[in-house]
C-alpha cells in the first residue's frame, strides 16, 4: 500500500509539474503596446549564440485596434542573456532590435514604435526561455576559440577482463607518506586507498573488502577476514569521508559488498573494458554490427571487417582482438557508416553522440558551447592560492606566459602581471601570491595555449563585460574537461602531465583511467566499475573551501558523476523506454561552480544540480509530434530573409503574402522547413524529459557560497590550497 501511495505522489507531481511547464512555456507570448495594439511574439529561431549573446529572429503579429487581420512580419534581436546550465535555461536580461520587416508595407514611424515596444517588454514576456529549444535549433558552426585542436589521441594500455575487476590508477611510480592519524603509510599518487602496513604488506581497500600484496603495484589478493586489526580504523576513516560525500548510500556500498574484484593497477595511462562472463554479441537492427550486451562499457564489433571497437573517453579504437589485440585510434568521422545508423531509442545510442553527422553529435557540440554565467562582485571577490614553497614557473609553448607549477591553482606570468582562474573566475595580481582583484581583461595569448599544457582548460573561462561594479564571466564546459573535437565531443586532451611532487603532491587533469563516458542527457561520468565506495573521496577535500578539491578530473569542485548504486541505469533513447531512477545517483558534472563561490551572482544559487538521476530519462508517456507539433509548439516560423511560413493542420507549408497565407511549392524550401520544424520538436521533447524528472526530484538545500569546511582527509592528508582546490597531498 505505501507503495502504491508513493507512486500516485509521484504521478501527480509529475503531472502538476509538466503542467506548471506547459503554462510557462507556452507560445506565443503575448504584449499588449500603449496604443492597445496587440502583438504575438512566436519562439525565437536562434542564429548565433556566443558567450552571453544570443542573436536570433522571430515571427511576430501585430494586431491594430479595430482591426480583425493581422500583420505578420520577424524582427532580429541581439539579447543579453544569463545561462543557467544546472536548469537549463537561460534569462533574458535586456533585448535590442536592430531590424523589424513585414510581410506587408508598413511605415517606418510604426517599425520604430514596435521596435522599442519590443526592447522594452521582451526581456520580461519572455521570462526563461528552455536551453535545449534554443541550442537545438542553432546550426553546427564552432567558434574557433572553442574548437580544440592537436589533441593527444594515443591508445593508452587497454586490458579487457571478463569477470569483476577494478583497474587501480596510480600516478607514476608509488609515492609514500607517513599518515599520522592512521599510524602507516599512504600512497598519495592516488585516489584509492592503498596503505602500507607495519606487517611489510600493501593494503587496499574498495567497496568494503582488503586486498593483499607484496607491493603497491600488486599483485592483489582479496584479505578477507584475516586482515590486521589496526586497519579496520583506516576503513572506518574512509567510509566517514565517502558518507560526506553528497549521494553516498551505504546501503548501495553494502548491497555490493559481496564482490570480490581481481586487481589491475596501472602507473601509466590505462582504461579497461569489461563483460560479465564471455562476451556476449547482440545484433543492431538495421546495421552489421553487433554490440557485447553483457558489459556497461560501449564494445562493438563490425561483423563486415570483423574488427572490434570501443569508445573511451569520447575517443575510438579499434582492434582485430578483443583480448590481448593491438588497438589503433579511428576518428569519429571514419568509422564503418552502419555506426552512424544506430537507431534513436535502442539500447546502445548512448554512443551516437560520438558518431560524426548524427542529430546527437550535433546536439553535443552545440552544448558544449554554452557556458554558464555568473556576474562577479568586483569589490568584494577574491582568490587565496596556495603554494608548495616559492612559486615556480614553466614556460607555455608556444606563447609568452608561464604557469606556476608548484600549486594545485591555474596561476599564469605574463608581462609582470600574474592571472589566476578559481572556480570559474579570473583574478590577477602585481605578486604571485596575491594580492588577487577581479580581472577585467584577459591575456590575448590565453586564445593560444596548446592542449599540451596542464592549463589549457583556462581558456574556455570568459570575461564578457565589465561595470564599474561587476565583471560577467562564464566557462564553457572546455573548463570541466569537454573538448570539442570536430565534429564530436571528446573527455579529455589526451596528454598526461606531469605531476609535482615536492612537499605535496598536486595531481593533474586525467583522460584515461577512470571508464569516463558520454550520456547524451547527462554529460561526462566515471565508469560503471567506481561505485560501491572504490574512491577514498576525503582525498581531495580542501580544508578551506570544502567540496571537491579537483586535481585529477578538472578544476575546484567539479568531478564527473559516477553511479553508487546498482540500480542505475542510463539513457536507452531519443524518444526512450526502460529508464529508471535511482536517488542514489547524483549529476555532479551539472554542477555551477559559481555556487561554491562568495561575492558572485549567478542564475541557479537555490540548485546545484543534484537530485536526480545521472541518466536523465527520456518520456516514457509517449510524447511524440503530432501533425507535426508538440504541446504549446507554435507552427510559425520565418527564414534568413525574413519571409514567415506556417504548417497547417494537414502538414503542408505556407507563406504568409499581403496578409494571406499561400502554399509553398519549392521543394528545397519545404525540406528546409520541416527540418526546423523537426529540430524545434526535438527541443521540446527534450526540455519536457529534462523537466518531468526536475518535478520527481525535489532540489536540495542551497550550497554555501564558499562550501563547508569539511576535514580535509585522504590517504595521505589533504592540504588546504584555496586557488586550486586542495586536490594536494604531502609525501
Amino acid at each position: 500500500m505505501k507503495s502504491l501511495r508513493a507512486t500516485v505522489l509521484v504521478f501527480f507531481s509529475l503531472v502538476l509539474g509538466i503542467s506548471a511547464i506547459a503554462a510557462q512555456d507556452k507560445w506565443p507570448k503575448t504584449i499588449t503596446a500603449s496604443d492597445g495594439t496587440m502583438i504575438k511574439v512566436f519562439e525565437l529561431q536562434p542564429e548565433s549564440f556566443v558567450g552571453n549573446t544570443l542573436k536570433a529572429r522571430a515571427v511576430i503579429s501585430v494586431l491594430e485596434s479595430g482591426s480583425d487581420n493581422p500583420m505578420f512580419g520577424t524582427f532580429w534581436s541581439v539579447s543579453t542573456v544569463e545561462t543557467d546550465r544546472v536548469n537549463r535555461k537561460l534569462n533574458v536580461v535586456s533585448v535590442q532590435i536592430p531590424n523589424l520587416r513585414f510581410a506587408s508595407d508598413s511605415d517606418a514611424a510604426k517599425i520604430n514604435y514596435l521596435k522599442t515596444t519590443l526592447e522594452t517588454q521582451l526581456p520580461s514576456v519572455l521570462g526563461d526561455l528552455s536551453l535545449d529549444e534554443i541550442s537545438e535549433s542553432l546550426d553546427t558552426h564552432v567558434e574557433e576559440k572553442k574548437l580544440s585542436k592537436d589533441l593527444n589521441n594515443k591508445t593508452p594500455v587497454i586490458y579487457y577482463a571478463a569477470r569483476p575487476s577494478i583497474l587501480v590508477t596510480i600516478d607514476g611510480s608509488p609515492k609514500l607518506k607517513l599518515n599520522k592519524d592512521w599510524g602507516v603509510e599512504a600512497v598519495v599518487n592516488t585516489p584509492f586507498t592503498i596503505v602500507k602496513n607495519n606487517d611489510g604488506y600493501f593494503y587496499l581497500y574498495g567497496a568494503n573488502h582488503w586486498y593483499q600484496a607484496a607491493s603497491a603495484t600488486g599483485p592483489y589478493r582479496a584479505a578477507g577476514d584475516n586482515y590486521p586489526a589496526n586497519l579496520k580504523q583506516i576503513a572506518d576513516a574512509v567510509n566517514n569521508a565517502n558518507n560526506s560525500e553528497p549521494g553516498y548510500s551505504a546501503d548501495s556500498v553494502s548491497s555490493g559488498g559481496n564482490v570480490i574484484s581481481d586487481i589491475i593497477v596501472s602507473t601509466q595511462p590505462a582504461e579497461l573494458v569489461q563483460s560479465k562472463g564471455d562476451p556476449v554479441f547482440t545484433s543492431i537492427e538495421g546495421t552489421n554490427l553487433q554490440y557485447v550486451s553483457n558489459s556497461d562499457n560501449d564494445i562493438f564489433v563490425d561483423q563486415t571487417s570483423q574488427q572490434y571497437y570501443v569508445l573511451l573517453s569520447g575517443r575510438w579504437y579499434s582492434s582485430a582482438s578483443l583480448q590481448g589485440g593491438q588497438w589503433s585510434y579511428v576518428a569519429s568521422n571514419a568509422l564503418p557508416a552502419d555506426f552512424a545508423k544506430i537507431p534513436e531509442g535502442s539500447p546502445k545510442d548512448n554512443v551516437l553522440a560520438s558518431i560524426a553527422g548524427t542529430d546527437a553529435a550535433r546536439e553535443a557540440v552545440m552544448d558544449a558551447q554554452i557556458p554558464q554565467t555568473a556576474k562577479v562582485d568586483r569589490h568584494n571577490a577574491t582568490a587565496d592560492v596556495t603554494y608548495d614553497g616559492d612559486p615556480q614557473f614553466d614556460n607555455i609553448q608556444g606563447t609568452d606566459m608561464q604557469y606556476a607549477v608548484n600549486t594545485q591553482g591555474s596561476v599564469i606570468r605574463y608581462k609582470n602581471l600574474y592571472y589566476c582562474v578559481d572556480k570559474g573566475v579570473w583574478f590577477q595580481s602585481e605578486s604571485p601570491t596575491g594580492p588577487w582583484v577581479v580581472c577585467t581583461e584577459r591575456p590575448a595569448e590565453v586564445d593560444i595555449i596548446p592542449p599540451s599544457s596542464p592549463v589549457y582548460n583556462v581558456k574556455y573561462v570568459y570575461i564578457y563585460d565589465v561595470t564599474p561594479d561587476w565583471a560577467y564571466m562564464g566557462y564553457t564546459p572546455g573548463y570541466l574537461n569537454t573538448f570539442i573535437y570536430v565534429p564530436t565531443v571528446v573527455y579529455g586532451t589526451g596528454f598526461y602531465y606531469t605531476p609535482w611532487f615536492g612537499s605535496y603532491y598536486y595531481p593533474r587533469p586525467f583522460t584515461w583511467g577512470f571508464g569516463v563516458q558520454y550520456n547524451p542527457w547527462a554529460g561526462w561520468s566515471l565508469g560503471w566499475n567506481y561505485g560501491f565506495g572504490w574512491f577514498n573521496c576525503g582525498f581531495g577535500y580542501s580544508a578551506w573551501g570544502g567540496g571537491w578539491g579537483g586535481g585529477w578530473w578538472g578544476p575546484s569542485i567539479y568531478r564527473p558523476p559516477y553511479a553508487w548504486g546498482a540500480g542505475y541505469h542510463r539513457y536507452s533513447g531519443f524518444y526512450g523506454r526502460n529508464v529508471f531512477v535511482n536517488r542514489n545517483v547524483r549529476v555532479y558534472n551539472n554542477v555551477n561552480i559559481y555556487n561554491y563561490r562568495r561575492n558572485v551572482v549567478t542564475t541557479n544559487r537555490g540548485y546545484n544540480g543534484r537530485g536526480f538521476s545521472n541518466g536523465r530519462p527520456v518520456n516514457n508517456t509517449g510524447i511524440r509530434p503530432v501533425n507535426g507539433s508538440m504541446p504549446n509548439h507554435s507552427n510559425i516560423y520565418s527564414d534568413r530573409q525574413g519571409n514567415v511560413y506556417q504548417r497547417n493542420a494537414q502538414g503542408q507549408w505556407q507563406q504568409r503574402e499581403q496578409r494571406q497565407w499561400t502554399p509553398v511549392n519549392n521543394n528545397t524550401q519545404v525540406q528546409n522547413l520541416n527540418r526546423q520544424n523537426q529540430l524545434r520538436d526535438r527541443g521540446h521533447v527534450q526540455t519536457q524529459n529534462f523537466q518531468n524528472i526536475r518535478s520527481a526530484a525535489p532540489p536540495p538545500s542551497r550550497p554555501a557560497g564558499g562550501g563547508a569546511r569539511p576535514s580535509g582527509g585522504g590517504g595521505g592528508g589533504a592540504r588546504p590550497s584555496g586557488g586550486g582546490g586542495g586536490g594536494g597531498r604531502r609525501h
